[in-house]
């Protein structure tokens, strides 16, 4: 299955980067670009649970398709939530439901360097995403 051109870019980025450090601060400054939600849209029903940090996913239906927003409080989760975004956000219910994120960021070497804790959140937001397609392709 074919990549959304704006998760395939953030790849490319990527695959120059060796260094770790390197790694992180372009995570970052991902997460820095991401608009902030609505204060209205930090609510509880919002709230990804199994999250160290704070993270907040906004599901809107838009024809077919799903549009993602998502904020959180850690600046390196922040920037996991727009590489996810890139990845699932204005995609088919089915295309989400089927595209498996966590392989995908091993293959890019995403998750070799995050905590247990960032990598488990990690988990919980792309389960989130998907269940969220699978609910409402059911």
């Amino acid at each position: 299955m074919t990549q959304p051109q704006a998760f395939q870019d953030i790849a490319d980025n990527l695959s120059f980067l060796d260094d770790w450090e390197d790694r992180y601060r372009y995570l970052i400054e991902l997460g820095q670009a991401l608009p902030k939600l609505d204060e209205g849209e930090r609510t509880d029903a919002n709230k990804v649970n199994g999250c160290i940090s704070q993270v907040w996913l906004v599901a809107e239906p838009k024809d077919s398709a799903l549009h993602l927003k998502g904020e959180s409080d850690a600046m390196i989760v922040q920037g996991l939530v727009a590489v996810l975004l890139a990845l699932y956000s204005d995609r088919s219910m089915k295309e989400i439901a089927e595209t498996d994120a966590i392989a995908l960021f091993d293959e890019l070497g995403l998750r070799e360097h995050l905590t247990s804790q960032r990598s488990n959140g990690l988990v919980a937001m792309v389960n989130r995403i998907r269940n969220e397609a699978k609910a409402r392709l059911a």
